[in-house]
């Protein structure tokens, strides 16, 4: 019996399906007769239960599989038919009326989109550039002294750097909030720690000194009972302690894993580090924009069910790591629906750089795998061993291999863009979001 589709959207699409009752009753008929041989019954040797016991208790079961096989042989018959690509399941329901002799239902489901890549030549795309120099390796070491700071009390008002100890009690509408209080808070002035008008109130302030004053939380603060929201805030300022730095000596050369303590080989190797973190950062900035290229160029639909599965995948990561923090994820409530956005995009970049990976053969080459490797296990402390571990089974390889066939579109994509350079501080390279 013919299946007929309907075109329900831009993506959705509906088959209507009939299959024979003779069909299906000959089905039953045949597996209840070799379940019969098989099955077992109190006061029956198996292979002798009567045929009539046998239906009665398997029969029902017996028919929803054998009809169940049928549709989705009807279903995938269908498909084939009309050359369709299916994203997701189907949802079959049966219909409220059908032919005589058959049993009829609809299936209704997404199809792929057709993923049309359009001209990226005005596309602009900049690639940041930095050697890194003397300059940066004292900037980072700076950085790294700062980490290693020791804080000591002073008797003077507070200013930005310093750690301020402090008691804080937060009150919305005259009612303490949940999360809005402390005792002996320890807060770096200017850390980025707090919100931006609660760090201001710390600028300044001395020890046993004690003030009051609002603050409205961001609409888009995580805590929903508190976005947008005014409250009140009252801190005492219990001591103020002034960070002190170690210094740039053997002492400190050993605490960043220089064995002898050589200042000139500690620089060398913080060196080697941040070219590897630079390489590293400016790749996934020129994957970011190339990604955007393509997406800005491609204007398409993406099925629901792809989305949705993202989404999912998403919130199960989230999950993942929260557990990994310690945290009870029982009690949080994370839903799919906070990562659409995030899903829509993944999903679309999937369909579009497969797209771009099948038409123009961007396979991962041998040479490329093998210098991924060898950039990674160079930040470890016996890089061969970490090398044989890739290559000692192909699914080892396989995340590589990903990335490198991902460096290959970006590289399809510079080519066809306009590329340039522009040269930027390691602050603002280190300082820009990276999309995952």
């Amino acid at each position: 019996m013919q299946t007929n589709e309907v075109t329900l959207g831009a993506l959705e699409r509906r088959i209507d399906m009939a299959v024979s009752l003779a069909d299906i009753e000959q089905g039953v008929a045949e597996r209840l007769k070799r379940l019969s041989r098989t099955v077992k019954m109190a006061g029956f040797r198996p292979g002798k239960v009567p045929m009539r016991m046998v239906e009665q208790t398997y029969g029902g079961q017996v028919r929803s599989e054998v009809i169940g096989e049928h549709v989705e042989r009807k279903f995938n018959e269908g498909v084939r038919e009309q050359k369709l690509r299916v994203a997701g399941y189907p949802k079959i329901e049966p219909k409220e009326a059908s032919a005589e002799g058959t049993l009829e239902f609809s299936a209704t489901f997404e199809v792929m989109p057709e993923v049309v890549i359009g001209s990226l030549a005005e596309q602009a795309i900049e690639r940041p550039a930095l050697t890194v120099g003397d300059a940066e390796v004292d900037s980072t070491i700076e950085v790294l002294r700062k980490q290693r700071a020791v804080f000591q009390k002073v008797e003077r008002a507070s200013a930005a750097g310093d750690q301020v100890v402090i008691d804080f009690t937060g009150r919305k509408d005259g009612e303490v909030f949940q999360g809005g209080q402390a005792e002996d808070f320890s807060v770096v002035v200017g850390g980025g720690q707090m919100l931006p008008d609660f760090d201001a109130q710390l600028v300044g302030i001395s020890t046993g000194v004690s003030k009051t004053f609002d603050l409205t939380f961001p609409a888009d603060y995580q805590a929903k009972e508190l976005a947008g929201q005014t409250v009140q805030f009252e801190i005492t300022c219990k001591s103020v302690e002034e960070a002190v730095l170690p210094a740039v000596d053997e002492t400190f050369a050993k605490a960043m894993g220089v064995d002898d303590g050589d200042i000139a080989k500690m620089r060398a190797e913080i060196k080697e580090n941040l070219e590897r973190e630079v390489a590293r950062r400016v790749r996934v900035r020129m994957r970011d924009q190339a990604f955007d290229a393509l997406i800005a160029v491609t204007p398409m639909e993406v099925p629901k069910a792809m989305i949705e599965a993202e989404a999912e995948q998403m919130a199960e990561a989230a999950k993942r790591d929260l557990a990994s923090r310690g945290m009870d994820v029982k009690n949080i409530p994370v839903q799919p629906a906070w990562f659409i956005e995030q899903a829509t995009r993944r999903a679309k970049l999937g369909l579009i750089v497969s797209e771009v990976v099948v038409k123009n053969e961007l396979k991962a080459d041998a040479d490329k795998v093998r210098a991924r490797v060898d950039e990674i296990a160079a930040s470890y402390e016996d890089p061969s061993s970490v090398v044989s571990w890739y290559y000692s089974k192909p699914e080892n390889l396989q995340n590589i291999e990903d990335v490198v066939v991902e460096e290959n579109v970006v590289a399809w994509v510079l080519a066809q863009a306009k590329t340039t350079d522009r040269a930027v501080t390691l602050e603002e390279l280190m300082a820009q979001p990276q999309q995952q």
